[in-house]
């Protein structure tokens, strides 16, 4: 009796033929990523998940977790570098777009409730992470790794909050004009500006391998924000008056970015730092209209290879027992710190029950922020896979849990 062939054998050897041929090799993997990340956030969102966390599980997918030596087959380690450029200019430019969707005004008219919630949402996680590191360092940490650089990593990635997937959760949940939905962006955003600072001071102080390194690199940094506010941005505002965004314009952007970036890389910082500042000192006038030419590029094409690639770095070793007890930690500790800490700060501050629940899972929302901030640590050497492995998890269940728990009534 003949036997069928599956079809999922067929498109398994087709895929693993097609990279063979090293001309096409870079465009199949592109096209293979948009692809399985649209569908898997596709199907997320009809399950009532936010679409990053289809993309982020697509990333996971494609790599060796799940899919073997097949994901060496697909994406064999000679390929990565080409596919990790790209998908770091379009970090580069998520970081601008992240930049420029804070809305400083809005910061300024919550104030005082805002920065006592965002900080207290950083800094109960911020030290949950270091005291978990006393377990954490000894088990899976990289022996050449000073312990401070690894426990202060730990405390900045446990601090995150996705802003911008914060951000969308609000607007599809219908938020986005209420008591809750601005007070909890403001937090995003203010969490986020400060973290940021704290893990440029960070990757600093790795790089330069001082104390003193890291105060000699600050003046500069801190010259590079006063040129950026004082000089750049009222200088665009005068080139963008009329909100038109054509080539000329496009291109000053560019170099403006890539400037920025070029700048705070070699000040030792990070190049998403510098992005992220140009970000925030473009004008209101023209800020959508960039955002309308970008965002679909960056989103929807860029992104994705940044998520493959993240998944690609994961090394199926630290799924096992012996990773169990760290892992459940990790997740629990991130849970308690971001949901508890802000949702006391909220009840400090006079904010009913429910509000300050809502507001302590919003926040406890990760998603895209840090699988930036982790493939930051894995590339300075401050974590290994076992723990890139482990909070790559813990950011993808974060995000997932946040939807759930917002219906939840106390």
């Amino acid at each position: 009796m003949k036997k069928n062939i599956p079809v999922v054998n067929i498109i398994l050897l087709g895929c693993c033929l097609i990279p063979l041929i090293e001309d096409f090799r870079l465009f199949f993997q592109i096209i293979l990523i948009i692809f399985l990340t649209k569908l898997s956030g596709s199907l997320c969102r009809r399950l009532g998940q936010p679409a990053v966390v289809g993309e982020m599980l697509a990333g996971i997918l494609l790599g060796p977790v799940l899919l073997g030596d097949y994901s060496y087959f697909l994406f064999p380690k000679e390929s990565l570098p080409e596919l990790h450029l790209i998908s770091q200019a379009g970090l580069i430019l998520f970081m601008f777009m992240v930049g420029m969707e804070l809305d400083i005004g809005r910061l300024k008219k919550s104030g005082y409730t805002s920065i006592i919630i965002s900080h207290t949402s950083i800094m109960v996680p911020f030290v949950c992470g270091i005291l978990i590191s006393f377990y954490l360092y000894p088990r899976f940490s990289p022996k050449e790794v000073e312990f401070w650089h690894f426990a202060l990593f730990m405390g900045v990635a446990m601090s995150i909050t996705a802003f911008p997937v914060l951000a969308r959760i609000v607007k599809e949940k219908g938020l986005s004009k209420t008591k809750l939905g601005e007070l909890a962006i403001s937090c995003a955003a203010v969490d986020d500006v400060t973290a940021w600072c704290m893990l440029g001071a960070l990757v600093a102080w790795v790089r330069s391998d001082s104390l003193l390194g890291v105060m000699m690199i600050i003046p500069a940094c801190v010259l590079l924000i006063w040129i950026l506010v004082k000089w750049v941005k009222p200088k665009l505002a005068d080139l963008f008056y009329d909100g038109v965004l054509n080539g000329g314009r496009s291109v000053l952007l560019i170099t403006l970015v890539s400037l920025s970036a070029y700048m705070t890389e070699y000040m030792g910082i990070h190049a998403l730092f510098g992005a992220f500042l140009v970000g925030i000192v473009i004008p209101e006038t023209i800020r959508k209209t960039i955002l309308s030419k970008i965002e679909d590029l960056t989103v929807k094409v860029l992104l994705p290879l940044f998520f493959a690639t993240s998944g690609l770095r994961m090394d199926v070793e630290f799924i096992g027992l012996e990773y169990i007890g760290g892992f459940a930690l990790i997740l629990a500790v991130a849970v308690a710190g971001k949901l508890l800490g802000s949702s006391l700060a909220a009840k400090w501050c006079g904010l009913d029950r429910q509000t300050s629940y809502s507001i302590g899972v919003l926040m406890n929302t990760r998603g895209l922020m840090e699988l930036v901030v982790l493939n930051i640590g894995l590339d300075l050497g401050i974590i290994h896979v076992e723990i890139y492995g482990m909070m790559v998890f813990m950011a993808l269940l974060t995000t997932i849990m946040t939807t759930p728990l917002l219906k939840l009534k106390l």
